[in-house]
């Protein structure tokens, strides 16, 4: 489990350097699970992802992570808190924001599973995606 919280933290760190060194819009831990990605599709699958003889120690630490993640968002409850003022005052903007980058997100969903079952069904032959 130590191996696989520091390569969580270790693909966080790359992100956060790679964001800065390249100037990128994202956040770095973002960048970092990018990174993360890329290595499971490509060299590092094999000591990273799934074993046959079961769930890697990277798939249990994530498990617990997410098993627990109520308890990671009490600093950002805590820190809401503290500026409620600023909530007060910019109430509007952030419930526009979170109103129509919800919409944004439905509608490019949508979309993008639409052309997901469309090319599954030409390439089975007409037989609908059941997966």
């Amino acid at each position: 489990m130590p191996f696989a919280i520091v390569t969580l933290i270790g693909a966080q760190l790359i992100g956060e350097v790679l964001r800065r060194l390249l100037h990128l819009p994202l956040p770095g831990p973002v960048v970092g699970m990018f990174v993360l990605a890329l290595a499971l599709i490509g060299p590092a699958r094999s000591w990273l992802a799934h074993t046959p003889t079961g769930p890697s120690m990277l798939e249990k630490s994530a498990s617990t992570l997410i098993s627990n993640m109520g308890l990671l968002f009490v600093p950002a409850g805590v820190g809401i808190i503290a500026e409620l003022s600023v909530l007060r005052r910019a109430w509007l903007p952030i419930v526009a924001g979170v109103f129509v980058s919800t919409i944004l997100g439905l509608i490019v969903t949508g979309v993008v599973m639409h052309r997901v079952m469309r090319r599954a069904e030409r390439s089975s032959s007409g037989t609908p995606f059941t997966r």
